[in-house]
């Protein structure tokens, strides 16, 4: 029988009705099995951890994600697998930051969590429970992957963006398809899960936050880029740009650019499109920015990018080497 824990950390999926006032209050994590009895059926025994205060999606920030990765290290040898409850709006950054914590990953750490509250009639959130410790204790297909199960798809939840703030299906992949597919059956694509490390599983516990998204739009001078250059202490820029990468071919804003860029910061160049990937040169939009050194994203998500950034440049000070792994898959991340 397999060991499941569950990690209640915060967000919708946790609230229920209170019988008396009405409003909504915090679960119990420890009572799931009364709210969900179906898990009985399950062939896997269910443990419960929850953070405590309860931490809101918005709150989501780098000492939550060291804190998360630290427990899940601290309990790896004790359980099979890894059920995470979590606020939706930031969790496309927690399970990007967490692929990168958590290298060489042999067990499945899937989040989860649902539109409507799991005390109401209507709620997404008990099917993603289920589903989501069900494939955790999935015997013959192991997945080794930081994921997020929502409206019946697994993702890898490094390649995920939230899309959606009404309806269940929440969650996107534009550039990689979903894992499995839960119907009548679980269906998994086997043929793009991440393969078994060959290396010892390691925690990672720095992460760098002097970093920034900086969004291009018709609308920007290189005055915005001018404020960006006199931030203290930055490290790294995650620049939004069109297509397939391209940005405003005036000399001013290209000079602006070229002033961050020669202060050391590293610029990752990520599309602002929700699939497809930056192809840095293809245009001559982007060809400058392929001649200052910007390095380019390829189709990884602004999400992953951020994570990605705050990762290397908290754990590497060579600079190759930075340079080297943000232009590598590390995870799963991007496509080569």
């Amino acid at each position: 029988m397999k060991n499941i824990l569950l990690i209640y950390t915060g967000g919708t999926i946790g609230m229920v009705k209170d019988d008396k006032t009405g409003a909504l209050r915090p679960f119990d994590m420890k009572k799931i099995y009364e709210v969900l009895p179906v898990l009985h059926k399950l062939d896997c025994n269910i443990d419960t951890f929850q953070f405590n205060p309860i931490i809101d999606s918005s709150d989501m920030n780098a000492t939550v994600w060291l804190k998360l990765s630290a427990y899940i290290k601290q309990e790896y040898e004790n359980y099979d697998g890894f059920v995470i409850l979590h606020g939706t709006d930031t969790m496309s950054y927690t399970a990007s930051a967490l692929s990168f914590l958590l290298e060489n990953l042999s067990k499945p750490v899937i989040i989860t969590g649902s539109q409507l509250p799991l005390g109401m009639i209507r709620t997404d959130g008990r099917d993603n429970i289920i589903s989501s410790i069900e494939i955790a204790a999935n015997n013959e297909v192991k997945i080794p992957e930081v994921c997020i199960f929502f409206d019946n798809k697994l993702f890898r939840g490094n390649r995920t963006t939230k899309i959606n703030a009404e309806y269940f299906e929440a969650f996107y992949s534009g550039n990689l398809p979903s894992l499995a597919k839960v119907g009548i059956n679980i269906s998994y694509k086997k043929h793009i899960i991440l393969p078994q490390p060959t290396q010892a599983f390691k925690v990672y516990d720095r992460l760098s936050t002097n970093v920034i998204i900086a969004k291009i739009h018709p609308a920007i001078n290189e005055e915005y880029f001018e404020a960006i250059s006199k931030i203290n202490n930055l490290e790294g820029m995650i620049l939004e740009t069109y297509g397939s990468g391209n940005a405003p071919t005036n000399k001013k804003f290209l000079s602006a650019i070229e002033k961050i860029a020669n202060k050391g910061v590293r610029i990752l160049n990520v599309t602002q499109c929700k699939a497809g990937s930056v192809e840095m040169g293809h245009y001559e939009a982007s060809y400058t920015l392929k001649e200052m050194g910007i390095i380019s994203g390829k189709d990884i998500t602004t999400e992953a990018a951020l994570t990605k950034m705050m990762f290397v440049l908290g754990n590497y000070e060579d600079r190759t080497i930075q340079k080297q792994l943000l232009e590598s898959n590390l995870r799963g991340e991007i496509t080569l």
